[in-house]
């Protein structure tokens, strides 16, 4: 069972109200789900395999193959074609390397351009993955404080939901605990 967390700020702007989830990303029921893609799009390992299996590895392929690739920090959209979300986000996100090269801000644009991708597709709810902590390394603590800051901080949007997704415990209680849920 999702653990809610209403987050609206007061006055003209507003961010999605923040759920941490205990779960598999291909699985949920939202209007999009992030993959945390290569730049070559192409599918992979982790998260990406996972979706690229989930979705239909050919269909999806094909779609990606269309988009010519993405920069980290970048976000674009194919259809779910398999998955119950309508749309797949598609962003790049650092490779760690110590925190010096600018990999916070490369997170924190991954966040904010999946969410301006989700507002221009007209998606009110969003599933994020904890982008960049397994091959590419960005130590899950720092991660959780750069996607929770930055999902707070969003300017106006029209997503209303977003889920923190957690594939183990860990996970989960870096988002609880930064949450106060």
């Amino acid at each position: 069972m999702p653990i809610e967390h209403a987050n609206r700020r007061d006055g003209a702007t507003s961010s999605p109200r923040i759920e941490p989830v205990l779960g598999d990303i291909t699985s949920e029921h939202v209007d999009a789900i992030v993959n945390a893609a290569n730049r070559h799009l192409q599918g992979g390992g982790g998260v990406d395999g996972a979706v690229h299996r989930a979705a239909g590895a050919v269909e999806l392929h094909a779609a990606c193959a269309q988009l010519g690739g993405c920069e980290p920090g970048d976000a674009k959209a194919t259809p779910g074609f398999r998955l119950p979300a309508r749309w797949i986000i598609h962003t790049v996100g650092p490779v760690w390397t110590g925190g010096a090269r600018g990999e916070s801000e490369i997170l924190a644009s991954c966040y904010r351009r999946s969410i301006e991708v989700a507002d221009r597709l007209g998606a009110k709810s969003v599933a994020f993955p904890a982008i960049s902590t397994g091959i590419y390394g960005y130590p899950p603590e720092l991660a959780a404080k750069v996607a929770v800051s930055t999902i707070t901080s969003t300017p106006t949007t029209a997503v209303e939901l977003v889920r923190l997704m957690a594939f183990d415990h860990t996970t989960l209680d870096l988002y609880v605990n930064l949450l106060g849920t």
